[in-house]
């Protein structure tokens, strides 16, 4: 594969960078869409990027965005070790232009959906008061409940169109006892989305064609749908 750098849009929930990339960085980048998406590759050399753009201030930037970064080097999941998080933000303002994580597989002859049967018992959870406890929980029990929320905490979640929804907050139950996924949108409202409509869990959670969106929504001219009173598109960052 050419190592050779091309200048990319790379774009985040709160704006999008121009960056010089490598065909490898471009392919984790594209989740399937048009666009290229910072998220996924993680943290750029800073000379690497010319300028940004913050949707906050509404303005382009020469250089680039402060990167802020920590490397917990922890294991979040059966096969899966969370070696940094961090985020991009603009200089003048201090907004968010993207975050990202960077994971790493233990084995990397097994697959990463490992850790999904870690997750697949959130009704035993304590997070989910709907549910009557007939007997306490053993202190192992406990432990694995705790290890296995932690497992997707903090994951961005994506929508079939690759497009970024928010992130993943906690897992829970909902009235009718069906286990669903509750996720920080990128407005910073709380949305909850049914289990069923999870297509895959591996470095992002991936949503299935079903998930349902908000009943109210703004439609950008790329034709995104956003939640009413966002100022801008989560899709393209047009303002609305």
């Amino acid at each position: 594969m050419s190592s050779e750098l091309r200048l990319k849009k790379l774009r985040g929930s709160g704006g999008y960078v121009m960056a010089q990339v490598t065909d490898e960085q471009q392919r984790k980048g594209n989740l399937g869409g048009p666009d290229l998406f910072l998220a996924p590759i993680g943290r750029l050399d800073q000379e690497k990027i010319s300028k940004y753009y913050c949707n906050t201030c509404e303005k382009d930037y020469e250089g680039g965005p402060k990167i802020e970064y920590e490397t917990p080097n922890e294991e979040v999941a059966q096969n899966l070790i969370l070696l940094e998080r961090g985020q991009y933000v603009c200089t003048t303002c201090g907004s968010t232009i993207a975050e990202y994580r960077e994971f790493q597989k233990q084995d990397e002859q097994a697959s990463v959906g490992l850790a999904k049967p870690a997750i697949a018992q959130p009704t035993q959870m304590p997070q989910a008061p709907s549910i009557a406890q007939t007997e306490s929980p053993s202190p192992a029990q406990s432990s694995a409940q705790t290890d296995s929320v932690s497992s997707i905490v903090g994951m961005l979640v994506y929508d079939s169109n690759a497009k970024r929804v928010g992130v993943a907050k906690q897992v829970g139950v909902d009235p009718s006892h069906q286990v669903v996924l509750i996720v920080t949108k990128n407005d910073g409202t709380d949305s909850t989305i049914p289990w069923s409509t999870i297509k895959k869990i591996g470095e992002i959670i991936l949503l299935g064609e079903n998930t349902q969106s908000s009943s109210q929504s703004l439609r950008c001219s790329c034709g995104f749908e956003n939640k009413i009173g966002s100022k801008f598109c989560e899709s393209c960052g047009t303002k609305l």
